[in-house]
């Protein structure tokens, strides 16, 4: 039996690492077909896999000094997949948050692209270097496997100047301050998806809610990102789990000159401590948040849809105007109490939910009245990263064939 050729979608964290294969023809089919993670990474390891079907394929714990880091359980994951499940990797595609002002399309990975990604870790501390360790230990171990990196920030790149500029000297702008957007290969697969089974809807002034632990809001002009709720960082926009969305800088002014708090000591505040979670005092996860009937739950949901609304009149302003609302995401996709409280902040816009719709998380939650679509989309970012490696390796491949004969023709 020869071993199957597929593609790997890895996107790694501190203490994680989850990974989906794809079959591939080589050429433009993909087809799920396992599902898995490593996580306690260097604590308590457990490596669990599953087949598109669910079907339990491992599900198995090591000794932490055997998956002591991120590389070590990239290894053990990608040993699995070809001993166990006799998968012939062919392509790494990579979850990369931040791509900079440099990177505004996927792109095949060597070691110089690595360092130049490096630069970026300020940008996105608790996400970049856990993104690209996986790259460097592959790098390391088995160089001559195609590696695609996938970037967060890309699908934004076409904002406009206004949109894309803080009020700020215009020389930190050139040094790469500026306004990114994060979340683009979630909203790439939306307006992708949409093209294919909401076509008027693709082509019309649209908002993209990715309501999850991660959160923000992404307005889509004809397919295209012209604005969204994040910034600089993944810090900005709406409240998220553990972060606390839109802030005035003087707070952080105050933290520092009132609290003593040092770079640190913010760093590890603002990503792990605010948000949710430090609102309600009690979790960062919504469904937790509804079950409670503590006071500081119920404000903060009441704050989280209460900043949703108030983006999308932004978002709203920006397009000239909203013809739909998608819901996507943990959150988006999963809670039809939230959607609810959501689509009343929106019904100055013309939305009108259609609870029967809602309740049964239907494709489309408006009524047929409603001037505003309100639609619910799954996202599927690992899709999207694997078709575009698929697309960068096709090309470097077509590329390589071309050289190739130039050469021989030359001779």
């Amino acid at each position: 039996m020869n071993a199957m050729d597929t593609i790997l979608v890895v996107n790694a964290g501190s203490s994680s690492v989850k990974f989906q294969d794809f079959e591939t023809d080589g050429k433009s089919s993909l087809k799920r077909i396992i599902k898995g993670q490593v996580d306690g990474i260097g604590a308590r390891p457990h490596l669990r896999a599953k087949a598109a079907d669910d079907t339990v394929l491992i599900d198995e714990s090591y000794r932490s000094d055997v998956v002591p880091d991120v590389a070590s359980a990239i290894r053990t994951a990608g040993a699995w997949l070809r001993t166990e499940q006799r998968l012939n990797l062919i392509a790494v595609g990579h979850r990369v948050v931040h791509g900079g002002p440099e990177f505004s399309q996927p792109v095949l990975v060597d070691a110089e692209i690595v360092d130049k990604l490096e630069r970026y870790v300020p940008l996105a501390p608790l996400h970049q270097p856990n993104n690209l360790a996986p790259i460097r230990a592959l790098l390391t171990h088995n160089p001559n496997l195609p590696q695609v990196a996938c970037f967060d920030t890309a699908f934004h790149r076409g904002h406009s100047a206004a949109a894309d500029h803080f009020a700020i000297p215009q020389r930190f702008y050139k040094e790469g301050v500026r306004r990114y957007g994060f979340h683009g290969l979630s909203y790439e697969f939306i307006s992708r998806r949409m093209q294919r089974v909401f076509p008027q809807e693709a082509n019309s002034r649209a908002i993209v809610a990715h309501l999850g632990s991660g959160a923000s809001m992404c307005a889509l002009s004809n397919g295209r990102s012209v604005e969204s709720t994040m910034g600089f960082t993944a810090l900005d926009g709406l409240p998220m789990g553990t972060r606390p969305g839109q802030i005035d800088p003087g707070v952080v002014l105050f933290l520092i000159s009132e609290r003593g708090m040092n770079a640190k000591d913010l760093l590890r505040f603002l990503y792990n401590d605010c948000g949710l979670k430090g609102l309600s005092g009690i979790s960062n996860d919504v469904r937790v948040l509804e079950a409670s009937k503590e006071a500081g739950a119920a404000l903060a949901l009441e704050y989280f849809v209460y900043r949703v609304g108030l983006c999308a009149g932004m978002l709203a302003a920006a397009l000239g105007g909203l013809d739909t609302f998608v819901f996507t995401a943990g959150i988006g996709e999963n809670s039809p109490t939230m959607r609810a409280r959501i689509a009343e902040k929106l019904t100055w816009l013309g939305a009108e939910l259609d609870p029967a719709a809602n309740a049964a998380s239907a494709a489309i939650i408006s009524r047929p009245s409603s001037r505003v679509k309100l639609l619910v989309i799954p996202t599927d970012e690992e899709l999207m990263i694997a078709e575009h490696t698929l697309a960068v390796v096709t090309a470097g491949k077509r590329k390589s064939e071309r050289d190739v004969r130039v050469e021989a023709n030359a001779r």
